[in-house]
């Protein structure tokens, strides 16, 4: 019974750990996309202000 509940134990702290390796680097992926996302955006607007575009 002891070696099921150290079994148990080492998994639930791998798939833990897991989880929250997952999570980080999500976040980091989602933050460099949106950032580039601004990027995209931002150089829209300074072209259509550069080239004269019309906002009515």
């Amino acid at each position: 019974m002891k070696t099921a509940l150290l079994i148990k134990e080492i998994y639930m702290e791998a798939f833990r750990d897991l989880g929250n390796f997952l999570i980080k680097n999500y976040l980091k992926v989602f933050a460099w996309f949106s950032f580039a996302m601004f990027a995209v955006v931002l150089y829209a607007f300074v072209f259509r202000v550069a080239t004269g575009f019309v906002f009515d």
